[in-house]
């Protein structure tokens, strides 16, 4: 079977969002288009590095060509999009690696988000394992789902904006340990042991 690849050039909507409760919550990008919607899952530390990449490869874009790129330096309010995801939310894959681009030509963010690698091959070493799983990235016919979508530059800021907020607005830190509050309170080393609320 052929690798199957969600290409969005360029998306309607491109976000990242959650579904569950702070402390529960499963993240997501989804992309749309037309009427096609595709979401995939990824954890929080990925959604972070992501919108953190996006923004330093941005600046780069912003600094190399002396301000003259297309490129907004902060997300033009015009393009915010704060409504949630596109219901009903379907996985297609969870993601495995992530990779950002920035296409000159055409002026645009490449983001491709690829599904985790299976591999199941006889290795004798950890570095014959890697070898394998980067082979099988980038095998273009047979490799693992992907998704792959193409940005303007105010496009991009304003993912990397709402993505940022998104995971900011999890569990509130605890104002003596910094660690997640929960809703019940949790277990604070600060206090001894003792639970703290809410």
């Amino acid at each position: 079977m052929s690798r199957q690849v969600f290409l969005y050039d360029p998306p309607d909507r491109f976000v990242a969002g959650t579904v569950g409760l702070p402390g529960r919550r499963t993240f997501f990008l989804q992309a749309s288009s037309g009427g096609r919607v595709t979401s995939v899952a990824l954890e929080k530390t990925q959604v972070a590095a992501l919108a953190e990449r996006i923004d330093e490869l941005l600046d780069e874009v912003v600094r190399r060509t002396g301000g003259n790129s297309p490129v907004p330096a902060v997300a033009p309010m015009d393009v915010t999009d704060t409504a949630p995801l596109d219901a009903p939310v379907e996985e297609e894959f969870r993601v495995g690696t992530m990779a950002l681009a920035w296409d000159g030509e055409e002026q645009r963010m490449i983001v491709e988000a690829q599904a985790q690698a299976l591999v199941e091959l006889d290795v004798d070493s950890d570095e014959d394992l890697a070898e394998a799983e980067e082979r099988l990235l980038q095998d273009e016919e047979n490799g693992p789902p992907m998704l792959r979508v193409r940005l303007s530059g105010a496009q991009a800021r304003a993912f990397a904006k709402r993505a940022l907020d998104v995971v900011n607005a999890g569990r509130p830190p605890c104002p003596l340990c910094s660690l997640p509050l929960d809703p019940e309170g949790h277990v604070c080393p600060r206090q001894n042991g003792y639970r703290r609320g809410a």
